[in-house]
């Protein structure tokens, strides 16, 4: 599929709401893109070559000071930077740019996830994404006995989600590399990543919320879709049997492009460094422009068979005229397949959920994502809307189609979910590319 790439530092429509607001909450001008939202006083800069005294002695001349070395790849390395001299985000993009001396600069976005309780009363435990006809069809796998593998492994790049919910934790992650010793075992730079890491706050506790539940709610709804256990008397995920891994990274005040970076950086180690396998990671996360540092990471990840599984967004637009990412990012030049997997939502009728995104070419299939009932902190149960609950849908279809085929390739798995899914002409006359979830044929 081709999406557009846009390079423009500011100009860039943005995916505001990549998960949760429901069609009543939506005002007149909600189609409105707005502007992108970044980190004040900070860019993100790939120099030329590696960092020295030289290299750094000539960002300080220019106003920017290092704050820290998010990774290097072919001998360049990529900042994070601080502009020291009071010049804006952008100008001072514009200025390292003219400098010669980087590869390339531009703002750390920021990102956001807005789920909100459709309904408070969530007492029926209706699972209608997992059903039939407008459902994901994941019912009909069950019945015939496929329910996915604990060796099938996903990256949920969310907030973090609360790992002992009793419909989590038989599928949670629990380091075998690094035990809790004070020391960093496995070489990564996470001392102690026992379940994974929070990079939002830069330590190895994944889940904030307490027995109040006050946080990491959004991650946990995610979490469930993809892999709630059966039987134990609240939800079930797509799979029964799946291990996922935390990399959080949206908090208090939601996330930015450098700690993605990370995120995503800290599953292709995992994958390429101890072989774990890692295929896909949940992205129901949006906003901000175009990021070169981005888009790149994706591609190292996709290189070593990771997809990326990402929401299409809430703003009711099309993606095709205006991008929206991570969604619209396409890894086919860097990759030689595209990894990213763009998710719409649908509702119980089958149609476009008034909120989603959708587009021909850049958004791929839709799926369940009004009215989904998942595990919530502390452990509870809610309703929610958005693409943020209909993205964790095809994430689990990933995974379940991984278990069933230990062999295939991303690219080939990106196929058969795309391959299987419910052709459908139009949603609402909006189009996406490959119709509506359904792993019922897995």
């Amino acid at each position: 599929m081709n999406r557009t790439r846009l390079f423009g530092l500011l100009t860039l429509s943005v995916l505001l709401a990549a998960c949760g607001q429901t069609p009543a909450q939506l005002t007149p001008d909600a189609t409105q893109a707005a502007a992108p939202a970044f980190v004040d006083g900070e860019l993100l800069v790939q120099l030329k070559g590696g960092v020295n005294s030289q290299a750094l002695t000539s960002l300080s001349a220019l106003g920017v000071q290092s704050v820290e070395t998010l990774t290097t790849v072919n001998g360049a390395a990529l900042l994070r930077a601080r502009i020291t001299d009071g010049q804006g985000v952008t100008a001072k993009a514009q200025q390292l740019q003219a400098s010669g001396l980087v590869r390339f600069a531009e703002p750390n976005w920021t990102y956001q996830t807005q789920a909100l309780p459709s309904d408070s009363y969530y007492t029926n435990g209706t699972l209608w994404g997992m059903k039939g006809n407008f459902g994901s069809g994941a019912e009909t796998a069950w019945a015939a006995g496929k329910t996915g593998s604990k060796g099938v492994y996903v990256g949920i790049i969310d907030e973090g989600y609360q790992f002992d919910h009793p419909d989590l934790r038989g599928n949670a992650w629990l380091n075998p590399f690094d035990p809790v010793d004070g020391k960093d075992n496995d070489g990564n730079g996470y001392v102690d990543d026992t379940r994974g890491w929070d990079f939002a706050n830069n330590d190895n506790t994944i889940y904030d919320g307490g027995t109040r539940g006050s946080l990491d709610a959004h991650g946990t709804h995610v979490a469930g879709t993809i892999g709630g256990t059966a039987n134990d008397g609240g939800v079930v995920g797509v799979n029964h049997n799946v291990t996922f891994i935390s990399g959080k990274f949206l908090g208090r005040r939601g996330g930015n492009t450098a700690d993605a970076i990370k995120a995503v950086d800290y599953f292709t180690d995992l994958k390429t460094r101890h072989g774990l396998n890692i295929v896909a990671t949940n992205n129901s996360w949006g906003g901000g422009g175009y990021s070169q540092a981005m888009y790149e990471a994706i591609v190292r990840a996709a290189k070593v068979n990771i997809l990326f599984v990402a929401a299409a967004g809430n703003s009711g637009t099309d993606n095709d005229a205006t991008a929206s990412y991570p969604s619209n990012y396409d890894t086919t030049a860097g990759a030689g397949y595209d990894a990213v997997i763009a998710v719409a939502a649908i509702d119980k009728a089958g149609a476009l959920a008034s909120f989603s995104q959708y587009g021909k070419t850049s958004v791929d299939i839709g799926a369940p994502g009004v009215a989904i009932t998942s595990s919530v902190p502390y452990n509870k149960y809610a309703s929610y809307n958005g693409t943020s609950m209909a993205t964790p849908h095809v994430t689990g279809g990933v995974a379940l189609y991984a278990s069933l085929n230990p062999n295939a390739t991303a690219a080939q798995i990106r196929a058969a979910i795309l391959g299987s899914a419910t052709p459908t002409a139009s949603l609402n006359g909006k189009t996406v590319t490959g119709g509506r979830l359904n792993v019922s044929g897995f």
